[in-house]
């Protein structure tokens, strides 16, 4: 059974950070392209990072880079995204995902074989 848990969303003020963790089971971790979306309300979701596990490329969206940061810990086969610099524009539901096409560590929505359950991130203005 495929399972991605979210962890760390939460409410915090603009400029503050926040870190959310994806832990993966069920895969094989290093097959697989990982990725973080995101999606407000009223609008569409968003792919805000990246990363093929293998090889370590990463992948942002021009709305995040800069002050977003996607890691991984291969033998926890937990993904990572650190937010720094947080905005209210920021404020979505986060979720991970998990695909095996990824050009770049770009992952789109219809490459997603698996999703996580998704985290609440708040910021405040």
């Amino acid at each position: 059974q495929v399972q991605l848990v979210e962890s760390g969303g939460g409410s915090v003020q603009a400029g503050g950070s926040l870190r959310l963790s994806c832990a993966a089971s069920g895969i094989t971790y290093s097959r697989y392209c990982m990725g973080w979306f995101r999606q407000a309300p009223g609008k569409e979701r968003e792919g805000v990072a990246g990363i093929v596990t293998g090889s370590g490329i990463t992948y942002y969206a021009d709305s995040v880079r800069g002050r977003f940061t996607i890691s991984q810990d291969n033998a926890k086969n937990t993904m990572y995204l650190q937010m720094n610099s947080l905005k209210p524009e920021d404020t979505a539901v986060y979720s991970c995902a998990a695909g095996l096409f990824c050009p770049r560590g770009r992952l789109s929505d219809s490459a997603v074989r698996y999703w996580g359950q998704g985290t609440q991130v708040n910021v405040s203005s």
